[in-house]
């Protein structure tokens, strides 16, 4: 299993992007009143037939040619449905997927958020030919990273640059640390 949640989320955008997706958008929403953490990932990439979509939470099944198994949605479920919470997957061939886990905050098999900033990081910088829309939101104050403005912004600079790279990284840890107040959860 994974040791946090930031991980699995990493893990089912990498999906997306192998999936042709121009566009994954990431959701968290840590709302400590509902006592519930909701991780929402949505892609327009291929999708899948509602065969896959019912096969897609079996560790052995995987549409991947390189390895017989498949265990990052898996866990996932895993990881949402221990703590009380919930996990969706919705897919339509053509249209996309969408996947939503929820967990619930105080439950003592809850892994931690983890790295998020170093993980839309990871996303954006090492998948320069997809676009990422990430909203963060902590008890009612949010904040939102949209790689299509930077695009406007920046042209045909790459955001792999090392300034530009830098930039990206400081934004996420700053606008996180100005919503959620550093906050370990």
């Amino acid at each position: 299993m994974m040791p946090e949640i930031s991980l699995n989320i990493l893990d089912v955008a990498e999906n997306s992007t192998r999936a042709g997706a121009a566009l994954v958008e990431i959701t968290v929403d840590a709302d400590f009143k509902a006592d519930r953490l909701t991780v929402i990932i949505r892609d327009d990439g291929c999708g899948m037939d509602p065969e896959q979509v019912s096969r897609v939470t079996d560790p052995f099944f995987t549409s991947r040619t390189t390895r017989k198994v498949g265990l990052g949605v898996p866990f996932f479920k895993y990881a949402a449905e221990s703590t009380g919470g919930s996990f969706s997957i919705e897919s339509r061939v053509g249209a996309g997927t969408t996947v939503t886990a929820v967990f619930v905050l105080s439950h003592i098999d809850r892994m931690p958020l983890g790295d998020i900033t170093g993980t839309i990081h990871t996303l954006v910088i090492y998948h320069p030919e997809t676009d990422f829309l990430y909203r963060y939101r902590y008890n009612g104050a949010s904040f939102e990273l949209d790689t299509r403005q930077f695009r406007e912004i920046l042209g045909d600079i790459p955001f792999d640059t090392p300034e530009i790279s830098a930039y990206i990284k400081d934004y996420l840890t700053e606008n996180k640390l100005e919503t959620d107040g550093g906050v370990l959860y």
